[in-house]
C-alpha cells in the first residue's frame, strides 16, 4: 500500500477516534499522540466520503469486475471529465456506473451485428440520436461531457436513485440494471478522484 494513503488513512481513523470521542482503550499521556485538528480536516477533505458517494445506498445485489490499464485509463478520463464539466463526486460516480453498464468501461466501435443500432463509446451513444458523430461519442471527454449534459437537465438528479438518473439520460432498454455498478463506482471515485 502507498504510505501516503496508508499515512492518510491512520489519521483520518485517529481523526474521527478523537473527534467522536471513541477510543479503542484507554489513552495514556506515554502512548498518546497530538492530533493537529487542521491536518485530520484535510485528509477528510482529502477523500470523498461514501455518503457524498453513495447517498441513497445501493440498490440489489452489486456486481464487480476487474478492471484492465484501458479500463482504469477510460475512469480517470470520466473524472477529469466530469471535474472539467463543473460536477461533484457524485455526478462521476453516477457516469462511472452508467459506462460500467454500458460497455464495461471499454471505448467500443461498432460491433457489427453485435451491436445495438450504431451505439458506440463507454456509454452506447448513438449518433443517430443525436449525440454526435462517431469521431466525437468515441471520445472518453466528449463522451462523458455528452452524458454529464445529459444528467444536468434531470431535475433532481441528486435527489434520486442512481440507476433512475442514469435511466433518464439513457433511455435503456434495462433500466434497472445501472443499480449493479454502484458500489464499484464509488469505490473507483474515491481512489481516483484526487490522482
Amino acid at each position: 500500500m502507498n504510505t501516503t494513503i496508508l499515512r492518510k488513512s491512520v489519521l483520518g481513523i485517529a481523526g474521527l477516534a478523537f473527534a467522536g470521542g471513541v477510543f479503542a482503550g484507554p489513552v495514556t499521556e506515554a502512548h498518546a499522540a497530538p492530533v493537529d485538528a487542521k491536518a485530520v480536516a484535510v485528509v477528510q477533505a482529502d477523500k470523498p466520503g461514501k455518503g457524498k458517494l453513495i447517498p441513497h445506498g445501493v440498490q440489489g445485489k452489486q456486481s464487480r469486475i476487474t478492471l484492465g490499464d484501458e479500463q482504469t485509463k477510460n475512469v480517470k478520463a470520466i473524472i477529469a471529465a466530469t471535474k472539467k464539466s463543473g460536477m461533484d463526486e457524485r455526478a462521476a460516480v453516477v457516469a462511472i456506473a452508467t459506462s460500467l453498464q454500458e460497455s464495461k468501461l471499454e471505448n467500443l466501435g461498432h460491433l457489427g451485428e453485435r451491436n445495438d443500432y450504431d451505439s458506440q463509446g463507454l456509454f452506447q451513444q448513438r449518433p443517430s440520436s443525436g449525440w454526435g458523430t462517431v469521431e466525437q461519442i468515441t471520445d472518453p471527454e466528449y463522451s462523458t461531457k455528452a452524458f454529464l449534459k445529459g444528467l444536468k437537465q434531470v431535475d433532481g438528479w441528486k435527489d434520486m436513485p442512481l440507476t433512475e438518473a442514469a435511466q433518464t439520460v439513457q433511455v435503456s432498454a434495462y433500466p434497472d440494471h445501472y443499480a449493479q455498478w454502484e458500489q464499484q463506482a464509488a469505490d473507483l471515485v474515491a481512489k481516483h478522484w484526487n490522482s
